[in-house]
């Protein structure tokens, strides 16, 4: 796949809620995923697997409102951005709140590498 073909790929699968089940299509077995903070686990995974366990815990401690998807924004053949704005509450603590994130996403070898996400402070 062309990288535009993965970007277009990656935010249809978000926006119609089968993100978790594009990760063998659309990412290399050893992709890396790097959040901007520590979310218990570190801030880096590597694999399909572990990259699963975080689309698991998400799905398990929050309930997502709405999400809006925007893009994909290109950045030459290799790289592309995501927008997520997400209103979601935490299922522990009942705690409603709004998330904004960009995820850019590295490609090689038609598959997804490494993806980074950084949030709005």
């Amino acid at each position: 796949m062309t990288s535009k073909e993965i970007a277009d790929e990656l935010v249809a699968g978000c926006r119609e809620n089968r993100a978790k089940a594009n990760l063998h299509k659309l990412y290399a077995s050893d992709a890396q995923s790097v959040e901007a903070a520590d979310m218990g686990n570190g801030r880096s995974v590597t694999g399909i697997a572990a990259i699963e366990g975080k689309h698991d815990w998400w799905e398990n401690s929050m309930t997502v409102h709405n999400q809006t998807v925007g893009g994909p924004f290109a950045h030459g053949d290799d790289r592309f951005a995501v927008t997520f704005d997400v209103d979601y509450t935490e299922k522990a603590t009942g705690k409603r709140g709004q998330m904004q994130e960009v995820g850019v996403y590295h490609v090689a070898d038609g598959k997804i590498v490494r993806e980074e996400f950084f949030y709005a402070s």
